[in-house]
C-alpha cells in the first residue's frame, strides 16, 4: 500500500537533463534543517490524510500552492498494524505543476538539494521535546528522598500568598523540603527566573532537596536535587509535603480513606455525564468528527468542538480555507489561521467521520482480533503550536477549559482574519457601578469581557434538609469507617444564581476620590451590550485553606431559553452624583534612591488577592501588579482585560515602575500602552541578541517581526537563517510592513470596542461539563445541539445524546434568539 500523498495530481516525469533547470528557480530557498530545526514528517501541516483515510489524496483541498516546494514525506508510525502491509515512498514534489521526483535519485538531483532531502527523512519527530512523558520516564529517584531529614521547626506553609524569604520576589518559588524556606530560583537570559536564593541557601545548610511551588498536583510535584544538579522524582512527595501542612493526599483521596474512584457517588458522575449505560447511536458526516485524546487533552477538544460549531468561526477559516492556505507562512506549522483552517476542515468537512462500510462490519464479527477504526482527527499540531510558550497548557497535565477559551480568543483577537474577527460573536461590555457607601458618590466604567461568571448560590438549595441528612450520614459512615452513602446534589435555581451575579459586591481597600481616603465601597455589573453568543460559566471551583481543590459539586436548573434583558445597563441615573476624577495619591519614599523597587512596592495599594488570581492563571507576577495597580484595584476582571491588551509589550512581565514625584499620574497608565511597531526595540534586548553572535540589523529585523518577545526572536531567526547575510535592503522592507501595520491598527483602534449588540434573549445550543474533583484532573466532555437533537463529543466518540446532562454542565453556549 503506497503512502498517501498531500496534494493529487498527475504523475508528471521529468527527463533528468531538465531537472538541473527545473529547481534553478527555487535552490535560492533550499536549506538544509540544522538542529533544533521542526520537521514534521508524521503529520500533515493543512490536512490530517494519512494512508487509514479512505480517498486521501482526493481533492478535498486546493490542489495547488502559490510556487514552493514540498517533500512528500507522509507516514504515520500509529498506523502500523496486522491488518496492512506499507511501502514507504518518498518524492520530492514541486508545485504549482506538481512535478514529482522520486527519491533517492543522487544522479540527477544537485547535491544541496540530495542533501536536505535527506537531512529531512532522518530528522527526528518535533513533539520529542515538547512531550512531557519524554522527559519525565527519563527522571530518576533522589538518592537523598528515602532518608531525607526534616526539622521539625513547626513551618506550615499556606496555599497562596508567596514570597522569597531573602528578597520581595512571588515567582519561581522553591520549597525547600529540609527546614520549609521558600526561596526564589535561579535567574535566566530572559530575565525571567529569580535570585538565585534557593541554591545559596543549599551552598549555606546542604539541604538538598526542594519543590517548586504551583506545581503541586494530585499526581506529583516538580522536585529538584541541588546535589545532584537535576530534576528528580520523590516516591515519598506526599509524606516530605505533609509535613510542612500540605496534604497532598487528600488533594487525590477522600476523607475516609477512600480513593475517587471507589465511590460509587463520583462514579455516578461520570456515568450521568458521559451518558454511560445507554447505547447511544455513532454520528458520522460534516460536524460530527471526533478529536483523539492526546493525554489530558480532553479539555482543548470540548472547547474547540464548541467553537467551530459557531457559523463565525466555520466561515472566517474554513470559509477562508483557500486563501488561508495560499498567503500561508514558509512554516504553516507555526501559522495561528493556517492551523485554526486546518483543524476546521477536519472537524466539518466529514472525511475524516465515516460510517464502516458493511464488509467491514462483517469483519469485525468474524475477526475476533479486529481492531474498530476510529475516526477523528489527532489535534497534536495544533496543541503543540497554540500551547507554545504557555506554562500550563504546554503541558500534559488537565486544564480548566473557561482559561483555555480565553486564551484561545486572545490567539484570535491577536491573529485577525479577514474584515471581521469572528472572536467578536462573544464581546460585550460591562458596565460597572462603583459607589462610595460614606458620601454615596458613584463612578461608571466599562470593560470588554468575553464571557458571564455566575457565582454558585448554595443558600439557595432547595433541598437543604436532603443536605443535612446526607451530611449526618457521610459522618457517621466516616467514623465508622463504612463507605459513604450516595451522594445528595445540592439543587440551585438558576434565578438564585442570577440574583447572586447582580447584587452588590464590596469593593475590598476601596478609596474614594471624593472622600479622598479609604471608604467602604460597593460594586455592581451589568451588560451595556449583549453579544450574539452568551458563554456562561458557573463557578464551581474553589481551593480551600487546607490545599484542597474543591468542587462545588451541585445541579442547577440552566434554562434552555435565557432573558437578561433586565440585566441591560442604565448609566447615570438622575440624582446620582459622579465621584470626582482625582486618582489616589502616590506615596514616595523618603530617598528613592536608597530603596529597591521591591522595598518601594510594598507602600503601594495593590490588591493582592486580584493579583494572586491573575497569577493562578499563569500569568507573570509582575504583570499581575501592574494590572492591577493600572486599574485601580477594581478587580481581577478589570486586571485580566489590562493584561490582554499588554501581554505583547517588550517590558509586560518588567517590575512595576511607578513615576517620579511631580509626574502626571495618568503618566505611568501611557507609559505602559501599546508600543508603535514602528519603534526601535529596546537597546538593551538587542545587545543581548547580539551578545549570541548574531548580527545587529538580524537582531532588529527579529524583534521588529515578533513584537520585541526575545525568545520568539530568537526562534524567529533560526528560522529565518537565509536572512544572516541580508542587511539594510531587508530591514527596510521590514520597516515598510511595520508603518503599514501600525496603520491598519490605529485604524481599527479608532472605532472603539467591537460589540454586536442585540436584544438580551438567549437559546441554549451547547455545554461543556466536567467530572472530577478539581479543575487539575478529571474529564471534559461536550454536549451540542445539532439539526434539532443533541450530540455528545466525548474525546473521538460522537454519538446522538439521549439525556443531556444540562444540570451538571460547568460552561454554556447560548445563542441570541433573533427579535
Amino acid at each position: 500500500m503506497q503512502r498517501a500523498a498531500l496534494f493529487s495530481g498527475g504523475d508528471a516525469q521529468m527527463a533528468a537533463g531538465d531537472l538541473g533547470e527545473l529547481l534553478v528557480p527555487y535552490m535560492p530557498t533550499i536549506r538544509v534543517p540544522k538542529s533544533g530545526d521542526r520537521v514534521y514528517k508524521t503529520e500533515c501541516a493543512f490536512s490530517y490524510d494519512s494512508p487509514k483515510v479512505p480517498g486521501a489524496s482526493g481533492g478535498a483541498l486546493p490542489k495547488r500552492r502559490n510556487a514552493k516546494l514540498f517533500l512528500d514525506l507522509e507516514t504515520n508510525g500509529d498506523l502500523n498494524s496486522d491488518d496492512f502491509e506499507y511501502e514507504d515512498e518518498a518524492k520530492l514534489v514541486i508545485f504549482p505543476d506538481h512535478y514529482e521526483i522520486s527519491l533517492p535519485n543522487i544522479e540527477e538531483l544537485p547535491a544541496l538539494v540530495t542533501i536536505a532531502c535527506d537531512a529531512l527523512l532522518s530528522a527526528k519527530s518535533p513533539y520529542r521535546k515538547q512531550d512531557p512523558d519524554s522527559w519525565e520516564e527519563e527522571l530518576q529517584a533522589s538518592k537523598h528522598a528515602k532518608t531525607l531529614v526534616q526539622l521539625d521547626n513547626g513551618v506550615r506553609i499556606p496555599p497562596s500568598g508567596w514570597k522569597c524569604s531573602k528578597c520581595d520576589l512571588r515567582e519561581n518559588l522553591w520549597l525547600n523540603l529540609t527546614d520549609g524556606s521558600v526561596l526564589c530560583g535561579k535567574w535566566f537570559f530572559d530575565g525571567s527566573g529569580g535570585n538565585g536564593h534557593a541554591v545559596e541557601h543549599y551552598k549555606e545548610t546542604g539541604y538538598p532537596l526542594a519543590v517548586k511551588l504551583g506545581t503541586i498536583t494530585p499526581d506529583g510535584a516538580d522536585v529538584y536535587s541541588f546535589d545532584e544538579e537535576e530534576p528528580v522524582l520523590d516516591p515519598h512527595i506526599a509524606k516530605h509535603l505533609a509535613h510542612f501542612g500540605i496534604d497532598m493526599l487528600q488533594m487525590q483521596v477522600t476523607e475516609n480513606g477512600l480513593r475517587d474512584n471507589d465511590i460509587k457517588p463520583r462514579v455516578s458522575e461520570w456515568e450521568v455525564i458521559q451518558e454511560a449505560g445507554v447505547k447511544l447511536k455513532p454520528m458520522y458526516g460534516p460536524g460530527y468528527t471526533g478529536m483523539k485524546n492526546l493525554g489530558n487533552s480532553c479539555y482543548l477538544n470540548a472547547v474547540m468542538q464548541a467553537i467551530f460549531s459557531i457559523p463565525e468561526f466555520q466561515r472566517a477559516y474554513v470559509g477562508n480555507l483557500p486563501r488561508i492556505f495560499d498567503y500561508s507562512p514558509l512554516d504553516p506549522t507555526q501559522d495561528f489561521n493556517t492551523q485554526m483552517a486546518k483543524l476546521g476542515h477536519g472537524l466539518l468537512s466529514g472525511q475524516y467521520s465515516k460510517p464502516p462500510m458493511k464488509s467491514e462490519l462483517i469483519e469485525q464479527v468474524m475477526k475476533e482480533e479486529h481492531k474498530p477504526q476510529h475516526n477523528g482527527i489527532s489535534p497534536r499540531m495544533f496543541k503543540a503550536f497554540i500551547s507554545k510558550g504557555h506554562p500550563e497548557f504546554s503541558s500534559n497535565r488537565q486544564q480548566d477549559a473557561q482559561e483555555f477559551f480565553l486564551h484561545l480568543i486572545n490567539l484570535v483577537e491577536r491573529n485577525p482574519v479577514g474584515s471581521e474577527n469572528p472572536s467578536d460573536v462573544f464581546r460585550f461590555l460591562v458596565e460597572e457601578r462603583t459607589q462610595c457607601c460614606q458620601s454615596r458618590k458613584v463612578r461608571y466604567t466599562e470593560r470588554v469581557d468575553y464571557i458571564m461568571q455566575l457565582p454558585v448560590a448554595m443558600e439557595a438549595a432547595t433541598n437543604k434538609d436532603e443536605l443535612i441528612a446526607y451530611e449526618l450520614k457521610r459522618r457517621e459512615a466516616e467514623a465508622a469507617r463504612r463507605p459513604p452513602p450516595e451522594l445528595v446534589r445540592a439543587k440551585i435555581p438558576f434565578s438564585a444564581c442570577l440574583q447572586a451575579f447582580s447584587e452588590p459586591n464590596n469593593v475590598e481597600d476601596f478609596w474614594s476620590s471624593a472622600l479622598q481616603a479609604k471608604s467602604a465601597g460597593v460594586k455592581t455589573s451589568r451588560f451595556a451590550s449583549f453579544p450574539e453568543y452568551l458563554v456562561v460559566q458557573i463557578k464551581k471551583f474553589t481551593f480551600g485553606l487546607d490545599w484542597i481543590p474543591k468542587k462545588l459539586d451541585v445541579s442547577v436548573d440552566m434554562p434552555d431559553f435565557l432573558d437578561i434583558s433586565h440585566l441591560r445597563a442604565r448609566g447615570l441615573q438622575p440624582g446620582e452624583e459622579e465621584l470626582p476624577d482625582i486618582a489616589p495619591p502616590i506615596i514616595i519614599p523618603d530617598d528613592p534612591k536608597d530603596h529597591m523597587t521591591n522595598h518601594f512596592m510594598e507602600s503601594l495599594d495593590i490588591d493582592e488577592s486580584s493579583v494572586m488570581q491573575l497569577a493562578e492563571m499563569g500569568f507573570p507576577l509582575e504583570a499581575c501588579r501592574k494590572a492591577v495597580y493600572y486599574t485601580g484595584n477594581l478587580g481581577a476582571e478589570v486586571a485580566f482585560n489590562w493584561i490582554v491588551a499588554h501581554m505583547e509589550e517588550p517590558d509586560f512581565a518588567e517590575p512595576l515602575v511607578i513615576p517620579a514625584f511631580g509626574e502626571v499620574a495618568s503618566s505611568g497608565a501611557a507609559a505602559f500602552g501599546a508600543v508603535g511597531l514602528d519603534n526601535q526595540p529596546p537597546e538593551e534586548m538587542v545587545a543581548i541578541v547580539i551578545s549570541m553572535g548574531f548580527q545587529r540589523n538580524l537582531a532588529i529585523q527579529a524583534l521588529k517581526a515578533t513584537n520585541n518577545n526575545l525568545e520568539r526572536a530568537m526562534e524567529w531567526i533560526f528560522s529565518h537563517p537565509e536572512l544572516e547575510e541580508e542587511s539594510e535592503p531587508a530591514l527596510d522592507m521590514m520597516n515598510m510592513e511595520n508603518n503599514a501595520n501600525a496603520n491598519i491598527l490605529a485604524e481599527t483602534g479608532s472605532e472603539g470596542p467591537r460589540i454586536k449588540d442585540g436584544s438580551g434573549r438567549y437559546e441554549l445550543f451547547g455545554f461543556i461539563s466536567h467530572m472530577g474533583t478539581s479543575t487539575m484532573s478529571g474529564h471534559y466532555v461536550c454536549h451540542l445541539k445539532k439539526e434539532g437533537r443533541w450530540v455528545i463529543y466525548n474525546d473521538l466518540r460522537v454519538c446522538a445524546s439521549e439525556r443531556p446532562p444540562k444540570d451538571l454542565g460547568y460552561i454554556y453556549f447560548y445563542h441570541r434568539i433573533p427579535s
